[in-house]
């Protein structure tokens, strides 16, 4: 989009993907670990508790990508505007 308008999007557009693309590196991480730890849980003598942690922690980190989905969404919607004829 900033090369069909032909100058750079404002900076809020650039910090909203940016903060998506963390939001999906941390999901991964959390889905990582909860699979790990799931897959492993005698080896390593891990409580129920830490588990349940896991879930915890990846739940967060869905609903934290949720919002951060919802928000990218809306940033580019406004670039998309930014950069049709007027």
């Amino acid at each position: 989009m900033e090369r069909l308008c032909g100058a750079p999007m404002h900076r809020n557009i650039s910090r909203t993907l940016e903060l998506h693309l963390e939001a999906i590196q941390v999901t991964q991480a959390r889905r990582k670990d909860e699979i790990g730890n799931a897959a492993n849980p005698q080896s390593r003598r891990v409580p129920r508790y830490n588990n349940e942690k896991d879930v915890l922690a990846l739940a967060a980190a869905l609903r934290a990508l949720a919002g951060a989905t919802r928000r990218a969404r809306t940033a580019l919607w406004c670039a998309l505007q930014a950069t049709l004829p007027k």
